[in-house]
């Protein structure tokens, strides 16, 4: 995402998307659409949802750029859109529950569906892809253990390397609980993934 010297050419974007350019707005899109999506799939870990939460999000942003005062970045502050949908989202789900991979058959049978999923992958041995399919579940169940916000931090440092002031901004809080946040979270998920040694 555009950090640093694109900071004036957002600057610039945002006035002009504010006055009710078009194509400015459309511009800041291409800019942050990749990222953007890239996050909620990473959050959600389903591409229809990802989906559902990018065109939420530049709805917002769209809605509110007007309301947009420059106090931080637009990185950031699309970043906390972002963040606050998928927190509401990963909430939800938990309430829901509904989104586990475990389907029933017709005849009642439990089926997992992540259990059908092959590796095309030159060289792919059936072993090595049942290994992989396990560590994936285990790592999957493990991030169960952490509450949305958790969840939020640790992928937002793990699976977007962004640093903690930045998560920190984009959540609305401090470095510090950001970091203390990473913190409880990691130590969660060594508990759930002890036996791995």
């Amino acid at each position: 995402m555009g950090q640093g010297s694109s900071q004036v050419n957002d600057a610039e974007l945002i006035r002009a998307a504010q006055q009710g350019d078009k194509a400015a707005f459309e511009e800041l899109v291409r800019q942050y659409d990749q990222p953007v999506l890239r996050l909620a799939l990473h959050l959600t870990g389903n591409e229809a949802e990802a989906q559902d939460i990018y065109q939420e999000a530049f709805l917002k942003v769209y809605r509110n750029l007007t309301g947009f005062r420059f106090e931080c970045s637009f990185y950031t502050w699309i970043y906390r859109i972002v963040s606050n949908l998928c927190m509401d989202h990963l909430r939800r789900r938990q309430v829901r529950k509904e989104d586990s991979p475990v389907r029933t058959d017709e005849d009642g049978t439990e089926v997992n569906l992540l259990d059908q999923v092959a590796d095309d992958r030159a060289g792919a041995s059936p072993e090595q892809d049942l290994m992989r399919r396990e560590l994936g579940k285990r790592i999957a169940k493990a991030l169960t253990v952490l509450n949305p916000r958790e969840r939020m931090v640790f992928e937002m440092k793990h699976y977007q390397g962004l640093k903690l002031r930045t998560i920190g901004e984009a959540l609305n809080t401090t470095e510090e609980t950001a970091k203390n946040t990473l913190f409880r979270a990691t130590q969660k998920l060594r508990a759930a993934l002890a036996d791995l040694k």
